[in-house]
């Protein structure tokens, strides 16, 4: 395993991190905490050390599943990342909270299902310029980090990719930003990239894998159970990526290269990005993904020695 330092945090993560949306049960599987133990603690053998959840993936239910983890393991071997600004009410389906109040709540709720009494990085979850110009919100967060609850605050953009949040990071303490990154997904290296290593703020690619259609697994015509968050994009649409993915395997994945390890370690390769954190279903693809820490070293000036 590869390790990077997080922007200008005191965070050593792996290049590698778990995405845990799908513990939610929005990913066409609802999860047991044995499956949940199995693939953390493959995690943890295979180096990777960043978890990134949020307290909407179920009602604090991924959370859960981490912090029951956690209880009988080492807490202090793992960087927890976790967000705030949204309640979960069912699938799919949310309210915006980011009141300064709200969030306080939010975080007591995190903190409750992390059985953790502190959490790594806590990230501004998704929100729209309007929720972030609150100047009450970071008040109250500052706080909390001055109180050890929070070690380090972060900014999880939507799809938008706000150049406003991006510019603000350091004006409102934060340390990292993640943002949506894959090879469909370029979006971030015109703008947001630069502003991240301008201001030394680390970046947690997320959705590395494009939803898994860059896993190679998938072709055109492939059918998503009804209650697999992928099942929301229409027929046209999926055929679409579905193509664009079959060309990229045609002519960019290196022969008898798994185009998993190939699509992390691409994202990888961005000066700007410091850890993917791609979603897994079992220990199978936890090691997946982490092989393709073996190319991230030459890739990038800021790496730590090997483990």
């Amino acid at each position: 395993m590869q390790y990077r330092r997080l922007g200008r945090t005191d965070l050593k993560v792996s290049v590698i991190g778990i995405g845990t949306w799908q513990f939610g049960g929005e990913w066409g599987h609802d999860y047991t905490q044995q499956e949940v133990d199995r693939i953390l603690h493959k995690a943890k053998q295979l180096g990777i050390n960043l978890i990134d959840t949020a307290e909407c993936y179920g009602d604090h239910l991924s959370e859960a599943f981490i912090g029951d983890f956690l209880r009988r393991d080492k807490r202090e071997d793992w960087v927890v990342a976790t967000k705030f600004g949204h309640q979960f009410h069912s699938h799919l389906n949310r309210t915006d909270r980011y009141g300064a109040e709200e969030v306080r709540g939010q975080l007591e709720a995190s903190l409750r299902a992390l059985k953790t009494d502190y959490i790594d990085l806590y990230q501004f979850h998704s929100g729209n310029d309007q929720a972030f110009d609150n100047d009450d919100l970071w008040t109250m967060l500052d706080k909390q980090v001055q109180a050890g609850t929070i070690r380090h605050i972060g900014l999880s953009l939507n799809k938008s990719n706000s150049m406003h949040q991006t510019a603000s990071a350091t004006r409102v303490g934060a340390g990292a930003i993640q943002l949506v990154y894959n090879r469909l997904d370029r979006g971030p290296e015109e703008e947001v990239f630069p502003a991240c290593l301008e201001q030394d703020l680390g970046v947690l690619a997320r959705v590395p894998l494009a939803s898994g259609f860059l896993s190679g697994k998938y072709k055109p015509g492939t059918e998503f159970a009804a209650n697999d968050v992928r099942h929301r994009h229409g027929r046209e649409e999926l055929d679409e990526r579905l193509k664009q993915v079959e060309e990229i395997q045609k002519n960019e994945v290196p022969q008898g290269m798994d185009m998993a390890e190939w699509a992390l370690s691409w994202c990888l390769r961005h000066p700007a990005v410091t850890c993917v954190i791609p979603g897994c279903k079992n220990e199978e693809q936890v090691e997946s993904n982490a092989r393709a820490a073996r190319h991230a070293a030459d890739d990038h000036p800021q790496i730590w020695a090997d483990q």
